[in-house]
């Protein structure tokens, strides 16, 4: 069977990044580091591209230059179990980043994340429409996502 592996476009930071990424995610690794030769292209010992793993998930970065950056239409959700989870992912990835709506967030390299609650699901999804849609407003209203507002915005629309 086939794999799928996201290869990540940089602007000449990878190895700042997956040293950033690896140091965020657990069970995370940087696999290889290709750097140029004296053949070029590019400085001798400057890193070309790597694979690198983020909490068992296989990644390549090319260091592309800026020709390319990248934007929200790709994103990487984090299904976070609790509160402290969220917090700590949407702490790490925002510093030297910056905020958005609905708990999305840019990174300091530019790449745009999703730090969602698995019980944000079962908010947005509640059998009571009024429940669902009072989740749902509420989350429009935050940037990170915070469990307990979201749960008592459900609660008070019985």
């Amino acid at each position: 069977m086939p794999s799928i592996t996201p290869t990540l476009w940089f602007d000449h930071n990878l190895e700042d990044a997956v040293s950033f990424y690896a140091s965020v995610f657990a069970n995370s690794r940087i696999e290889d580091l290709n750097r140029a030769t004296d053949a070029g292209p590019g400085e001798p010992g400057s890193v070309l591209s790597g694979t690198f793993v983020l909490d068992g998930n296989r990644f390549i970065g090319i260091n592309g230059g800026p020709h390319f950056t990248f934007s929200e239409a790709v994103s990487f959700t984090v299904e976070c179990e609790d509160q402290d989870e969220v917090d700590y992912y949407w702490d790490r990835l925002t510093d030297g980043g910056e905020e958005a709506p609905c708990g999305w967030l840019k990174d300091r390299f530019g790449l745009s994340w999703q730090i969602v609650p698995k019980r944000l699901y079962e908010l947005v999804s509640h059998p009571d429409p009024a429940r669902a849609t009072a989740a749902t407003e509420a989350m429009y209203g935050m940037r990170k996502l915070v469990i307990a507002e979201l749960e008592r915005a459900a609660a008070q629309a019985v």
